[in-house]
Formats: structure tokens, sequence, C-alpha cells
């Protein structure tokens, strides 16, 4: 009961909502108890209603915010990718009040990406944008999404090209040794760049012969580690450099740069280096790539050689084996066996016998044993 008489005194009322309680006496009546609690829960109604109606900020603002978060939460690659699509928002609706950008203008711009990049390319800005705009409205921020309803642009998929070993060999061969030493680590673990970026002598186990990996996929943004080996070429670039590290740096790989937040010479961690691989390329007189592209080739070279996908998996950090498969761009023992079953069976379909068939699909079935071992890349002078 919520209004009721305490002797001698006079009528209150009390009540509890969502772990708060409220109450006020005395009363002469109970009316006068019921009317000025129904008052109270009103006056707590409207005042939630206030609280949850979101308002409205300028869309700078919110992409501030949002990238603040994403430096949180996130990987810095992903942090600095957004940052450059950020810049093209701005220029677009910078100055503007979020609830003024309305789905017409949001689609007008990923068809103009669309047409001056690519479909994937707008792709990407969309999801972004969603991202940033569902920020903003899950912290009552701003009022609505205006992505809401916009489709993705179609998109042809494409077998992604990977660097033949012997172009990723030139490369390395025409680098400086200290960039040699950093692009043979990045090879041979497998690793994200912003993985490589972050490794510390404290990650890296010479005795052991592994180094740990931390990547940020978690949606909560927590780093999570994961064991490489080191194969012997890798052991002995590290165990070189331990030797001759700089005692007060924590980082594997580092620099010194001028900083013009604080107007002096600092150290730190290896950033992402935009033209370092291109120019190395263009160098070596070889085709383009980048640093992820030593991901696809060192996942498709193991699977070529019938390493587990299991394992594959576990060495390139995928929380997926779907996202594993994507990696691998080779040709597996049941597809080539499917065809030489389809070759056979189509210049001889009517004189192959049972028996034939029989030991095709049982050679489909069971495809020759899996050999698992370290596999490297080709020996480079280093």
């Amino acid at each position: 009961m919520s209004v009721y008489l305490v002797k001698r005194k006079g009528w209150r009322y009390d009540f509890t909502k969502k772990g708060t309680r409220y109450t006020n006496a005395w009363f002469q009546t109970k009316q006068l108890a019921r009317q000025a609690e129904s008052k109270r829960r009103e006056e707590i109604k409207n005042q939630k209603l206030k609280m949850a109606t979101p308002t409205d900020i300028t869309f700078l603002d919110l992409l501030n915010k949002r990238l603040d978060y994403v430096k949180a939460y996130n990987s810095g690659s992903y942090y600095r990718d957004y940052g450059y699509m950020g810049q093209r928002w701005v220029e677009k609706w910078g100055k503007l009040m979020c609830g003024s950008i309305n789905g017409e203008m949001v689609e007008k711009f990923i068809i103009e990406r669309s047409g001056a990049v690519s479909a994937n390319t707008a792709n990407v800005d969309l999801r972004c944008l969603r991202a940033a705009f569902n920020y903003g409205k899950k912290k009552l921020l701003i009022p609505n999404n205006p992505t809401d309803g916009i489709d993705f642009l179609p998109v042809e998929k494409k077998v992604k090209s990977i660097p033949p070993i012997n172009d990723i060999n030139e490369v390395l061969s025409v680098a400086d040794p200290d960039t040699k030493a950093y692009l043979w680590t990045i090879k041979d673990t497998m690793g994200r760049i912003s993985e490589i970026n972050r490794l510390t002598w404290d990650n890296v186990s010479l005795e052991g012969k592994y180094v740990v990996l931390h990547t940020r996929k978690k949606k909560e943004g927590h780093l999570t580690p994961r064991k490489v080996p080191m194969i012997q070429k890798l052991f002995e670039i590290l165990s070189k450099r331990y030797s001759e590290r700089d005692k007060n740096v924590p980082w594997v790989f580092w620099h010194r740069y001028w900083s013009r937040k604080t107007g002096n010479w600092e150290i730190g961690p290896y950033q992402y280096r935009k033209r370092l691989l291109h120019s190395l390329c263009e160098k070596a007189g070889v085709k383009p790539f980048q640093f992820h592209a030593l991901r696809h080739a060192g996942a498709s070279l193991m699977d070529n050689n019938n390493v587990p996908i299991g394992a594959i998996q576990r060495i390139l950090g995928h929380e997926s084996r779907t996202t594993t498969e994507i990696y691998l761009h080779s040709m597996g023992s049941p597809e080539r066996a499917a065809i030489e079953i389809y070759e056979k069976v189509s210049r001889n379909p009517h004189t192959e016998s049972h028996t034939d068939k029989e030991k095709g699909l049982a050679n489909l079935a069971n495809p020759p044993k899996l050999l698992v071992g370290p596999v490297g890349f080709e020996p480079t002078t280093y």
C-alpha cells in the first residue's frame, strides 16, 4: 500500500520506482495524500521523458565524439581510416546539425563516391556513416539516423591478387636493413600491421622462439593475444635486433619524430607507413602491393603445402574459419580431384566402368593426407 495513515500524525504516500524511494507526509486526509502521490508520479514520468528525448548537435561534434570512441575501442588502422573518411564528410556536412541531414543527402553522397572511386569504397563510407549516426542515437545526442533505409550498392566480387614470392623477395633485397627487419617480421608472423607496430620486447620470447601478437577484434575493444612461432630466419633477425636495442625503448620497431602537439622530438612505435611499400615496389620493379598482401601470401603458401585450415586460422588470428578461407587463393585437393573426374567422364561418358567411377569418388571424399609442418618463404639475404 503506497498511501497509509500514521496514528496521531496523518497520511503519507511512500512508493519506490526503479530502486528510488519517493515519500512525503503528513496529509490531513487520505484523498490529499493520493492526489500528492499522483502528482509526484507524473513529475517523475515527465522528467524521465525529458531526459530520454535526444537533443541535437552539429555533425562535426558528433564525428569528433565518434572518433574518440573509435580510438579507445578499435584498432589504430580503423581509427586512421575513419579519420580519412571523416575529412570528406566534414566538407559536406560539418557545420550542419545532424537533425538537418536527411537520407536523400546521404544517398546522393554515396552514389557520387561510387562514381568517383568504386561501389565497394562507397559502401565502406556508408557502413561507417551508419555507425557514427547510430552512436549518436545510442548516446541520445541526435534524434535519428539518416542512413536508415539506404541499401548498400551491388559490388562485383573479385579474387584478390597476391604478390608472388619472387616479388616479395625482390622488395626485401632493395630495402635498408631496418626496413628489411620490419618487413621480414610482418611476412614471417603474418601479423597485421597494427600488431607489429605495437609489438614490444616483452612479447618476444627468444628462448621459446615465439612472439605474442595482440589484436583488437572484439566488440568491447579488448586486445586478444595469440602466440606465433618463429621460423629460424625471424629468430636470427630479432635476436640481432635485441642485442642492438636501446634498453630505454620498449618497442621492437620505433622511430623518433617531431611532434606538432608538444613542439619537441618524441619517441614512439611505428605508425602506418603508407608510402613505404609503394616506393620499394617501384624501386624493385614489381607490381605494387601493400602490407596486408603479405598475410594473404603467407596464408596461401601454407594452404598450397597442405597445412590444415585450422592451423592457418590460429596463426592469422581469425575468429571465424570463413574469414580464413577468404585469405586462401589456392585450389585445394577436392576441387582438383573433382575436375579430374569431370575431365575423365566428359571424354569417355559411356565406356568408363562403375569401378572407375567409385574409385574416383572415393578419392574425392578422401583427399591426400595433409602434411603438417613449418612452412616459410624462400631465403633472402638479410
